[in-house]
């Protein structure tokens, strides 16, 4: 009998919904997972939930953790880890993987595991990685535990922009020109890989943009504008991930909208755009998130444009089979037509992030926002759906 039919106790009935908040993680994310948990931590109404923060450190270790997102913040353009925010360097937390037992325990080397409690729901902050591409959704799915945002297709799809890439071709959605050079590939016979670059360069131009497959925030992404630069941009995406994706520069301007999950289905926000940043190359890990380089919110589009890529991006959510929340990146391109470029199954989450940001435009607040994925997870079942 899975978890969600079985009954419920007095006490079980009476006692808030308990939500465990799970940031970190062993992605190069790992920093800004706990930024955007610290956030989250402040927004969840204390008199409506139970909160408990489990981060998970860069090597895998579930911690327990204290409930102190003051900690969690950037300071002195450094970002935080879990490590500094567990209560032991030992210490480790374990979800049961028996859908009949929601039970959180943590236990210490030569000590009798204590039991924290059951959990309610799972509100997972983490980016990149083991943590937004279906592993932990997996996990989550094989305890019987809801869980905010995408299922295990779901989060998996968006995190490789190979398949993204595909699915979005499969159902209609335009997409730029793109080659994806795989591990094996690579490895095998790296000249025909390069040749390959250098014949999609000859054919679309240069500059190109080096990417890991598997990666966010614009970490490990490298701007290429001649043949000098390649090699090392290509030996920075593998350090992130074995397999890269080779783009051509999209002339244009870009914009991003949200979708968020109605009880009457998917809703776009308004769109956003992303200025021209010029203290940087291009929309990177620092502009993002050290500098805090700021969008224009909402988007300054006509009437027409602004209808088109809401839709999109909503046709985005349904090719992905997502659920909860998505934020769907474009470019317009100065032909007057919007090609996707990606999702983000978990998105940049803290306040000034550009998602709660359009929704905040939208009419949706910041903790209005983090209320509704924590309840639309609570009223979803696990399982096939």
């Amino acid at each position: 009998m899975s978890s969600e039919n079985l009954p419920q106790s007095p006490e079980q009935q009476l006692r808030k919904p308990r939500v465990a908040v799970v940031f970190g993680g062993r992605s190069s994310e790992h920093g800004i997972s706990v930024v955007t948990a610290g956030a989250v931590l402040n927004a969840i109404d204390r008199t409506k939930y139970d909160v408990l923060p489990i981060g998970i450190t860069t090597d895998g270790r579930w911690a327990l953790t204290a409930d102190e997102p003051e900690r969690m913040a950037i300071t002195d353009r450094r970002m935080p880890g879990v490590t500094e925010l567990a209560e032991s360097t030992e210490g480790g937390v374990v979800l049961s993987v028996d859908p009949g037992n929601r039970e959180v325990l943590y236990s210490e080397p030569g000590s009798v595991p204590k039991a924290l409690g059951e959990v309610d729901v799972v509100f997972p902050v983490l980016h990149g990685p083991y943590g937004e591409d279906g592993t932990l959704q997996g996990l989550l799915e094989l305890s019987g535990v809801p869980y905010v945002g995408a299922g295990v297709l779901a989060s998996a799809v968006g995190q490789d922009k190979e398949y993204m890439k595909r699915v979005f071709i499969s159902f209609g959605l335009p997409v730029g020109p793109y080659v994806v050079v795989r591990p094996r590939e690579w490895e095998n016979d790296r000249l025909a890989a390069r040749k390959r670059i250098v014949d999609f360069a000859g054919e679309h131009g240069w500059p190109l943009f080096i990417k890991p497959a598997r990666a966010g925030s614009s970490i490990g992404i490298t701007k290429v504008d001649d043949l000098s630069g390649l090699d090392e941009a290509i030996e920075e995406a593998r350090r992130h991930d074995p397999k890269f994706l080779v783009e051509s520069l999209l002339r244009g301007r870009e914009i991003e909208c949200g979708v968020l999950e109605f009880e009457d289905g998917p809703r776009a926000s308004v769109p956003a755009e992303i200025p021209p940043v010029t203290s940087h190359d291009f929309y990177d890990f620092e502009a993002k998130y050290i500098d805090a380089a700021s969008g224009i919110v909402p988007a300054p589009l006509t009437e027409e444009q602004t209808a088109e890529v809401q839709r999109l991006a909503i046709d985005a959510f349904e090719a992905t089979s997502c659920e909860g929340l998505v934020r769907a990146d474009f470019f317009l391109t100065e032909d007057g037509t919007f090609v996707i470029n990606e999702i983000n199954t978990l998105p940049g989450f803290t306040p000034i992030s550009m998602y709660p940001r359009m929704w905040q435009e939208s009419g949706v607040s910041y903790p209005e926002l983090v209320d509704r994925l924590i309840q639309a997870a609570l009223s979803r079942p696990t399982g096939l759906r």
